[in-house]
C-alpha cells in the first residue's frame, strides 16, 4: 500500500550543521497495518513522516501509495488522502474558526474533486459531524459554534482525529498525538484513536516514546537510529517480545545502546 524506495534525505549539506536525516530506507506498509514507531530525538521519525506527508521533496528514492508515484506530489495535495495528527495539539486546527467550520474545511478538502473548497455542507454532512462528535463523548456535539481555541488541549487533539479520519484517509500519520495531554485525557484519545482505526480499516503509522505502546499496539513495530531502520519485527516474534528484548535487540542492530531517558523510562514504568 505505502513503499519508500531508496528513500534519502540530507539537511545542509555540505555544512558543518549536515544532518543524514533519512539513509535509504526501503518500507513497505501493507493495506491495513497499524505499524508503531520508536526512537531517539533525531532518529529520522518526523523526517519519514515528513516525507511521506510531502512536507519536503526527498534527495533520492521514490514514494508510492496505492501503486501511485507521489514523489513529487505537493503536500496539499497529498492532504486530501493522507491524515496527520501532531504532538502539539494547537496543529490541525483553526483557533479562531467554529468546531463545525473546521470539520466542514476538514470534510471538503478531502472530499472527492466533484466537491469544492468553498461549498457547503448538506443539512445531512451536518447530522453526520453531531454523530461523529457525539461518539467522542465530549459533548462537543452541543458547542459546534463554539470557537476551536477555546477547548482544552485533549478536546482539541479528538477533534484533529476526528477531521482527519472525517473522510477515510489512505494513510494516518500519528506523531506522538498523545504526548502533550494529561495521562487520563492520552489514554482516552489513544482509545478513540484504536476504535477509529479498527471501525474504518485505516492503515496506520504511529510514533511513540511509549515503548509498551510500541509492542502492543497495532500489529508491527520499527525502530530507527541514525536515519535507518534497524528493527521491524511483527508477528509472533514481536508477541513474544518484551521491552529488554526490544533495547537488545536495538543495540545489535544499531550498534549502540538506545540512550533515550524518556523512552528508558516508559519501559521500566511498563515493568
Amino acid at each position: 500500500m505505502l513503499r519508500l524506495i531508496d528513500a534519502s534525505k540530507t539537511f545542509h549539506p555540505g555544512t558543518v550543521h549536515e544532518k543524514h536525516a533519512l539513509e535509504h530506507v526501503n518500507l513497505t506498509i501493507p493495506d491495513g497495518d497499524f505499524v508503531t514507531i520508536i526512537g531517539s530525538n533525531g532518529a529520522g521519525k518526523s523526517t519519514l513522516f515528513n516525507a511521506v506527508a510531502g512536507s519536503f521533496l526527498l534527495d533520492e528514492g521514490f514514494i508510492e501509495l496505492d501503486g501511485r508515484d507521489i514523489t513529487f506530489e505537493k503536500e496539499h495535495d497529498r492532504s486530501r488522502y493522507i491524515g496527520r495528527l501532531f504532538q502539539d495539539p494547537m496543529m490541525g486546527t483553526a483557533p479562531n474558526m467554529t468546531i463545525e467550520e473546521n470539520l466542514s474545511v476538514a470534510f471538503l478538502r478531502a472530499s472527492e474533486p466533484k466537491k469544492s473548497i468553498f461549498s457547503r455542507v448538506s443539512k445531512e454532512e451536518h447530522k453526520m459531524f453531531r454523530e461523529r462528535l457525539s461518539l467522542l463523548k465530549m459533548d462537543l456535539e452541543n458547542r459546534m459554534d463554539t470557537p476551536v481555541g477555546l477547548l482544552s488541549g485533549g478536546q482539541r487533539q479528538a477533534l484533529t482525529l476526528l477531521m482527519a479520519t472525517v473522510v477515510t484517509p489512505k494513510l494516518l500519520l500519528l506523531d506522538e498525538h498523545t504526548a502533550a495531554l494529561d495521562p487520563a485525557t492520552a489514554e482516552k484519545v489513544l482509545a478513540l484513536t484504536k476504535e477509529i482505526i479498527e471501525e474504518k480499516k485505516i492503515s496506520c503509522l504511529m510514533v511513540t516514546h511509549n515503548m509498551q505502546q510500541a509492542l502492543t499496539l497495532g500489529n508491527r513495530t520499527l525502530m530507527m537510529a541514525d536515519g535507518r531502520i534497524v528493527l521491524d519485527v511483527s508477528g509472533q516474534e514481536r508477541a513474544a517480545m518484551q521491552v529488554e528484548d526490544l533495547l537488545r535487540r536495538f543495540a545489535e542492530n544499531a550498534g549502540k545502546a538506545l540512550d533515550n531517558d524518556r523512552i528508558l523510562l516508559s519501559g521500566r514504568e511498563g515493568n
